[in-house]
């Protein structure tokens, strides 16, 4: 293929065997974007830090801080973002004899293939974060309320030394029982008041052998009568129902409320993101018209014939 006089190739010629991506300036723009956007994420770190008090009434509240937040996200994205496409822009290699139209278009891609690499390096940076945020409200909601009542009772449990490998203990107690309980220390009559609410928390009542058992050992403690003893045992019980209950009403609304906040950040770092790809590709495409308004100097430096001028 003969050049022209001046030395550059003909045109179809050159649109045809030059790639019109520059990876050079793709990669100098997306690290440009993801370094930072990391920048900006640990300032924003450190300015939700600073204002968070954990004084009662003192410092911003859990929702000022949800929406300075998703405003310093989409912040983060349009300023780094637009960095990296305007870098793309700047640093492609110039495209010379071609429709500005395609010109147009090619400047959006790199800056959008920038946005893309950035966000691809940015999210492995961050993806224990990421996974954090999106899965806990899913993990929330599937979990919590189901073990609201577990975690009261084994939270009792642990109160009176009951253990995990205890979990039997109940039915090796119902062994041992006698038609008037022995005299033992304070802390075996706890353990074993404690099993018998475990178990009988979960299954939801409080069998009639056990309330008579659990009555004896009261009057035992206390020199009530055996009927006073088992109206305490029913007023306790009842409390420690309602107890248990209200605990897993608040464990289902807490797991709603962070279902929901999951979601709507999801929502709202998907509403970011897109934005970061708009500025980087309109960011691009103005860094890539200053690429092309650049004016070479020509100089009296010795240019051989054979060689091709730089565009």
């Amino acid at each position: 293929m003969n050049r022209s006089p001046d030395g550059f190739y003909p045109a179809e010629y050159e649109s045809s065997s030059r790639s019109g991506v520059s990876w050079g300036a793709i990669f100098a723009g997306a690290a440009a974007a993801a370094a930072l956007s990391l920048i900006l994420v640990l300032l924003g770190f450190g300015l939700g830090f600073s204002a968070v008090s954990p004084w009662a009434n003192e410092g911003m509240s859990a929702k000022g801080l949800g929406i300075s937040t998703i405003v310093w996200l989409a912040v983060t994205q349009i300023i780094a973002s637009g960095l990296g496409g305007y870098i793309a822009g700047r640093l492609r290699v110039k495209w010379a004899n071609m429709h500005g139209d395609e010109v147009y278009f090619r400047d959006t891609a790199h800056g959008f293939l920038a946005w893309c690499v950035a966000t691809l390096v940015t999210a492995t940076l961050l993806v224990g974060s990421v996974s954090g945020i999106v899965s806990g409200g899913v993990q929330a909601g599937a979990s919590v309320a189901g073990g609201a009542v577990n975690a009261a009772t084994q939270a009792a449990g642990a109160a009176a030394g009951n253990t995990d490998s205890d979990q039997y203990g109940y039915f090796i107690d119902s062994l041992f029982r006698a038609d008037t309980p022995a005299a033992t220390s304070d802390e075996a009559a706890r353990g074993t008041v404690t099993r018998i609410f475990v178990r009988s928390l979960s299954d939801g009542q409080l069998s009639a052998e056990d309330r008579t058992y659990l009555a004896q050992l009261v009057a035992q403690r206390t020199n009530l009568t055996q009927a006073d003893a088992e109206r305490r045992v029913d007023e306790v019980y009842a409390r420690t129902q309602k107890a248990v209950a209200d605990a897993k009403v608040a464990a289902q609304q807490a797991a709603d409320t962070a279902a929901k906040v999951a979601a709507m950040t999801s929502l709202w770092m998907f509403i970011a993101l897109l934005i970061g790809a708009f500025f980087a590709s309109f960011c691009a495409t103005f860094g890539g018209r200053r690429r092309d308004a650049v004016e070479y100097l020509e100089t009296d430096a010795y240019v051989t014939t054979t060689s091709v001028p730089v565009r």
